[in-house]
C-alpha cells in the first residue's frame, strides 16, 4: 500500500529511544524526510546509523538535534531550528520519554512540575510551533504517543498515569479545532512493548518484590492475549499508517498497540 507520504517532512521527538527510533525508521522507510529530536546525542547519532544503513540511502535524515525536554529554552530553540532547516513539518510525533516510576502520593510539588513540564508542556508547545504552517498548507498529522495507564491506570506509575491523561484531552480537543484545515490529531497508546523503558520499569518491579526481571516478564507475558511483548516496528506500522494519507479520515482518536492487554472497553 502506497501511503502516500513520500516527500513530506516529519519531526520525531525522543527520537533516540526504542519506540522513537523505530517511528523514524517506519517514517523513512515511506519516503518521509525525517529529523531527529532527544536529549542524548549518541542515541541520535545511532537512529540516524540504523535509517541510514536500513534504506542504504543517507538523504532522508535531514538533521537531528539535541534538546530537553525538560528545558523549555531548549525546545523552543530547536524546534525553531527545525522549522529554520525544513522550511516546515508535515508530521509531528509527540513521544516523550516517562517519569521515574512510584505510587501517586508523597511526590514534592516541583517533581510533579518537572513531569508535566518535560511530557505535557513540551509536546503543546511544539504542537504549537508547527501548527501553523500545518494549517497555512492545508495538511497536517498531530500523533502523541501516550501509554496503556492513560486508559487503565498502571500500578506504582502515578506520575505518568496523571500526566499523560492531559495529553488525551488536549489531543481530543485540538483534534475539532484544526480539522477544517485538514490536520488530523490522534493518540496512540502502547502496551508492553519491549524497549529499554519496559526492561527498566520490569528491573524496578523486580527488585521491589525480590523477584528476577525474567520472571516479572513472563507474568507480564502471560497477561497479555497475545502472549508477548510487542515489537517496536509493530507499533511504529501503526503510527506511520495515522501519518499516512490512507488515514486522512481519522482524527481525535486513541489507538491501542497492545496485543489486547488493555481489558477497558
Amino acid at each position: 500500500m502506497d501511503f502516500g507520504i513520500t516527500g513530506k517532512r516529519a519531526l520525531i521527538l525522543s527520537a533516540g529511544g526504542g519506540l522513537g527510533s523505530a517511528i523514524a525508521l517506519a517514517l523513512a522507510r515511506e519516503g518521509v524526510q525525517v529529523y531527529l529530536a532527544d536529549r542524548n546525542g549518541q542515541a541520535l547519532s545511532a537512529a540516524k546509523d540504523r535509517i541510514e544503513k536500513d534504506l542504504g540511502d543517507s538523504t532522508l535524515v535531514k538533521g537531528t538535534f539535541v534538546w530537553d525536554l525538560a528545558k523549555q529554552t531548549e525546545w523552543h530553540s530547536g524546534t525553531q531550528s527545525v522549522l529554520e532547516s525544513s522550511g516546515g513539518i508535515d508530521i509531528l510525533v509527540n513521544n516523550t520519554g516517562g517519569p521515574p516510576p512510584g505510587p501517586a502520593f508523597g511526590h514534592d510539588s516541583q517533581v510533579w512540575r518537572d513531569a508535566f513540564d518535560s511530557m505535557v508542556v513540551s509536546a503543546i508547545g511544539i504542537t504549537d510551533m508547527l501548527l501553523p504552517g500545518m494549517r497555512e498548507r492545508k495538511w497536517g498529522r498531530v500523533i502523541t504517543s501516550t501509554s496503556s495507564g492513560v486508559i487503565s491506570p498502571i500500578p506504582n506509575l502515578g506520575l505518568s498515569n496523571a500526566t499523560r491523561i492531559s495529553l488525551v484531552g488536549w489531543s481530543k480537543t485540538l483534534a475539532r479545532d484544526v480539522a477544517k484545515d485538514r490536520v488530523t490529531v490522534n493518540v496512540v497508546v502502547p502496551g508492553r512493548i519491549s524497549t529499554a523503558r519496559i526492561q527498566f520499569l520490569d528491573t524496578a518491579k523486580a527488585q521491589r518484590e525480590g523477584r528476577d526481571a525474567a520472571s516479572v516478564e513472563l507474568e507480564s507475558a502471560a497477561s497479555i492475549p497475545l502472549g508477548r511483548y510487542g515489537r517496536p516496528e509493530e507499533y511504529a506500522e501503526v503510527v506511520a499508517f495515522i501519518a499516512s494519507e490512507r488515514a486522512s479520515y481519522v482524527t481525535g482518536s486513541s489507538i491501542r498497540v497492545d496485543g489486547g492487554l488493555i481489558a477497558n472497553v
